[in-house]
Protein backbone atom coordinates (compact mmCIF):
# COMPACT_ATOMS: atom_id res chain seq x y z
CA UNK A 1 0.00 0.00 0.00
CA UNK A 2 2.95 2.83 0.86
CA UNK A 3 4.80 2.20 -2.36
CA UNK A 4 1.44 2.64 -4.17
CA UNK A 5 0.62 5.95 -2.21
CA UNK A 6 3.89 6.82 -3.25
CA UNK A 7 3.71 6.19 -7.07
CA UNK A 8 0.12 7.89 -7.30
CA UNK A 9 1.67 11.37 -7.57
CA UNK A 10 4.07 9.87 -10.57
CA UNK A 11 1.58 8.44 -12.24
CA UNK A 12 -1.01 11.54 -11.95
CA UNK A 13 1.71 13.65 -13.38
CA UNK A 14 2.28 11.48 -15.68
CA UNK A 15 -1.03 11.92 -17.44
CA UNK A 16 -0.99 15.35 -17.42
CA UNK A 17 2.07 15.60 -20.34
CA UNK A 18 0.95 16.78 -23.72
CA UNK A 19 2.25 16.94 -26.62
CA UNK A 20 2.32 20.30 -27.91
CA UNK A 21 3.18 21.73 -31.34
CA UNK A 22 3.20 25.56 -31.87
CA UNK A 23 1.32 26.81 -35.26
CA UNK A 24 2.02 30.70 -36.64
CA UNK A 25 0.23 32.40 -35.13
CA UNK A 26 1.58 36.30 -36.23
CA UNK A 27 4.16 38.00 -37.23
CA UNK A 28 5.19 41.12 -39.68
CA UNK A 29 6.61 40.13 -42.99
CA UNK A 30 8.22 44.11 -42.70
CA UNK A 31 9.58 43.70 -39.27
CA UNK A 32 11.10 39.80 -40.50
CA UNK A 33 9.35 38.11 -37.59
CA UNK A 34 7.09 35.29 -37.29
CA UNK A 35 5.35 34.44 -34.04
CA UNK A 36 4.79 30.65 -33.20
CA UNK A 37 2.07 29.86 -30.30
CA UNK A 38 0.64 27.00 -28.30
CA UNK A 39 -2.29 26.98 -25.96
CA UNK A 40 -2.23 25.29 -22.38
CA UNK A 41 -5.20 24.09 -20.25
CA UNK A 42 -4.85 23.54 -16.44
CA UNK A 43 -2.80 20.61 -15.33
CA UNK A 44 -1.26 20.08 -18.64
CA UNK A 45 2.29 19.96 -18.80
CA UNK A 46 3.32 20.55 -22.15
CA UNK A 47 6.05 18.74 -23.85
CA UNK A 48 6.57 21.46 -26.77
CA UNK A 49 7.85 20.45 -30.27
CA UNK A 50 10.26 23.71 -30.58
CA UNK A 51 12.08 21.73 -33.90
CA UNK A 52 8.90 21.91 -35.65
CA UNK A 53 8.08 25.31 -34.62
CA UNK A 54 11.40 26.50 -35.98
CA UNK A 55 10.79 24.86 -39.23
CA UNK A 56 7.46 25.74 -39.46
CA UNK A 57 8.69 29.71 -39.02
CA UNK A 58 11.58 29.14 -41.07
CA UNK A 59 9.46 28.16 -44.39
CA UNK A 60 7.57 31.35 -43.42
CA UNK A 61 10.99 33.76 -43.38
CA UNK A 62 11.80 31.75 -46.70
CA UNK A 63 8.49 31.87 -48.46
CA UNK A 64 9.16 36.12 -47.56
CA UNK A 65 12.99 35.65 -49.06
CA UNK A 66 14.75 34.95 -45.86
CA UNK A 67 16.96 31.77 -45.48
CA UNK A 68 16.00 31.02 -42.04
CA UNK A 69 14.34 31.95 -38.68
CA UNK A 70 16.25 32.48 -35.27
CA UNK A 71 14.45 32.53 -32.22
CA UNK A 72 14.17 35.23 -29.78
CA UNK A 73 15.42 34.24 -25.87
CA UNK A 74 12.21 33.26 -23.91
CA UNK A 75 8.26 33.04 -24.78
CA UNK A 76 5.55 35.27 -23.56
CA UNK A 77 2.41 33.62 -21.75
CA UNK A 78 -0.97 35.37 -21.98
CA UNK A 79 -4.00 34.14 -20.18
CA UNK A 80 -6.91 34.08 -22.54
CA UNK A 81 -9.69 33.26 -19.75
CA UNK A 82 -9.20 32.81 -15.71
CA UNK A 83 -11.68 31.77 -13.18
CA UNK A 84 -13.25 33.71 -10.82
CA UNK A 85 -10.29 33.47 -8.14
CA UNK A 86 -8.02 34.66 -10.72
CA UNK A 87 -6.58 31.42 -11.87
CA UNK A 88 -5.91 30.96 -15.52
CA UNK A 89 -8.12 28.64 -17.17
CA UNK A 90 -6.62 28.38 -20.89
CA UNK A 91 -2.83 30.75 -21.59
CA UNK A 92 -1.46 30.88 -25.15
CA UNK A 93 2.22 30.68 -25.13
CA UNK A 94 4.20 32.70 -27.52
CA UNK A 95 7.94 32.30 -28.97
CA UNK A 96 9.04 34.81 -31.84
CA UNK A 97 11.09 34.10 -34.21
CA UNK A 98 13.86 36.32 -36.51
CA UNK A 99 13.85 35.99 -40.03
CA UNK A 100 17.70 36.10 -41.24
CA UNK A 101 19.56 35.76 -44.21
Amino acid sequence: MKTYLLCLPLILTAACEVQKTPVPTGGSRSDASVDMSYEVLPLEKPLVDWASAESSATKRCNAWGYSKADPFEGVRTQCQAADLYGNCNRATVTKTYQCTG
